[in-house]
């Protein structure tokens, strides 16, 4: 029954279902009042703080002198520099999720970011898409496939420069459809084929900025999903929204993704019912979700394996951390398979027990204690390179021991365990070990005590909490929300 399932326990799993987990003071405090009243606040996150754009890069970094005409060693630093900008935008975001105060509104971009797919080599189109999602992360979705559509970003990922009315290219309109929209099995070729044509002459200038060439359209009259018309990519977008399929196959997405990978088609049927009368409303949909009893039901709660960014970003939300170099990070997201801006492929990233193999369960036990205890570690990152987008990241753990001492290193990181420490001032000593059990792990069993005070350094209150909560941080059962 629901009922049996404690409040701190929902609101803990609520927290990272919409976020990326909240301290012990928080989830006390939500546990006290009406859920309502909760899910409305992580709805509109801290109103005083708004969605600022990530910028890293603008126009005036492009280069002046056209590709085509650059030199080698000109095109060698134009290539180093566009992947430096795409990793600091990466830093960026990862800084922004770990301090907003508005966590679902950087979950739900995180899962657009995975929806909406694309690698570039460019950072200012990386930066635009971003800002795109972003924007429209809990807004309306036909706003928003508009906009990824025409970002220079998908365009040029999928090809559609290419596209023109003489020599048809149907890669964007293709997965449009595939991905974006119906999914597969929900169209023919020939929609395929007629939307292409719809889409000819969408593209971008030099600076980034969508661009239509009149020139390169296809005027003729077209036939998409029963309707025929003179239609442009625009007219395409609006009939594939029309579809309540669209509908359900977005929110089955989202279900999978917020609440559980095995899919319960009546609630989503119920759920995408309602998503399509709301006019694609994505907030209401995600206020649906959060709201329902049946969400909060035992099955549901522990039950997801952790992205590599949520791991990352809900470890340093817990415990505040300062790396000498936040360039670390990127070594994360490589060995853990989930380099942001650079997906595997346009379907993005499969999640769920693809996230876990023996070496990365193995790493992210591991992370905790390097990170928090300052431990030696043995890892070979691979430099980030859009080429290496179709291939998940492994972790070197077996290294010969002539490598060894090349690439063993600290990560130097400046922690500040005082705000951590002082969310348990209240709680009495010999409770500790379990309210710190509660807040880091979805899961109504307790931890044996004996096996944490087996790691833990009970000289003094303060190493207690740290040590125990390092503990149960290295566990597999920490791998879930």
């Amino acid at each position: 029954m629901i009922t049996s399932i404690p409040g701190k326990l929902q609101m803990q799993h609520l927290a990272w279902r919409a976020g990326f987990g909240e301290n012990h003071l928080v989830i006390e405090d939500w546990a006290r009042k009406r859920r309502k009243q909760i899910v409305d606040n992580v709805m509109i996150g801290n109103e005083k703080e708004k969605s600022e754009p990530l910028i890293v890069t603008d126009e005036s970094d492009l280069p002046d002198t056209p590709k085509k005409e650059m030199t080698l060693e000109e095109k060698k630093m134009e290539r180093k520099m566009q992947m430096q900008g795409i990793k600091e935008l990466n830093i960026a975001w990862i800084n922004v999720m770990i301090n907003t105060e508005h966590p679902l509104r950087e979950k739900m971009a995180l899962f657009w970011h995975g929806h909406f797919a694309a690698r570039t080599t460019r950072a200012l189109f990386s930066q635009q898409l971003l800002e795109v999602i972003r924007t429209h992360a809990l807004g309306n979705f036909g706003d928003l496939l508009t906009e990824v559509s025409k970002s220079p970003a998908m365009l040029e990922y999928l090809n559609n420069k290419q596209n023109r009315k003489a020599h048809p290219n149907e890669n964007f309109a293709r997965e449009v459809m595939e991905l974006f929209t119906l999914g597969r099995g929900n169209y023919t070729e020939t929609d395929v084929k007629e939307s292409a044509r719809a889409f000819t002459g969408w593209g971008y200038d030099v600076d980034g900025n969508f661009q239509f060439r009149e020139k390169e359209h296809d005027r003729g009259e077209k036939t998409v999903l029963g309707k025929t018309g003179d239609f442009n990519g625009d007219d395409v977008l609006k009939i594939l929204l029309e579809h309540k399929q669209t509908a359900k196959f977005i929110t089955t997405k989202i279900y999978k993704f917020f609440v559980d990978d095995v899919v319960d088609e009546e609630k989503v049927n119920a759920l995408a019912d309602k998503f399509y009368a709301s006019g694609y409303n994505i907030k209401s949909l995600m206020q649906n979700i959060f709201m329902a009893d049946w969400f909060y039901d035992k099955r549901y709660i522990g039950g997801h394996i952790k992205s590599p960014i949520e791991l990352i970003v809900g470890l340093r939300r817990t415990i505040p951390v300062k790396f000498e170099k936040e360039e670390v990070m990127l070594s994360f997201q490589q060995i853990l398979g989930q380099v942001l801006f650079y997906p595997p492929n346009v379907a993005g990233w499969p999640g769920g027990r693809n996230w876990i193999d023996s070496s990365s369960l193995m790493y992210r036990m591991q992370l905790p204690q390097m990170i928090l205890y300052d431990k030696e570690s043995v890892i070979m990152p691979k430099e980030i390179t859009p080429e290496m987008g179709m291939t998940q990241y492994k972790a070197a753990m077996q290294v010969n021991e002539a490598l060894k001492k090349q690439y063993a290193k600290k990560i130097s990181a400046e922690i500040n365990w005082q705000p951590y420490l002082k969310e348990y001032d209240k709680v009495k000593r010999e409770n500790l070990a379990d309210s710190i059990t509660d807040t880091l792990l979805l899961t109504n069993m307790r931890v044996n005590k004996q096996l944490l005070d087996r790691y833990a350094d009970s000289s003094s209150r303060e190493s207690y909490i740290k040590t125990v909560t390092i503990a149960i941080m290295s566990t597999p059962e920490y791998q879930m929300c």
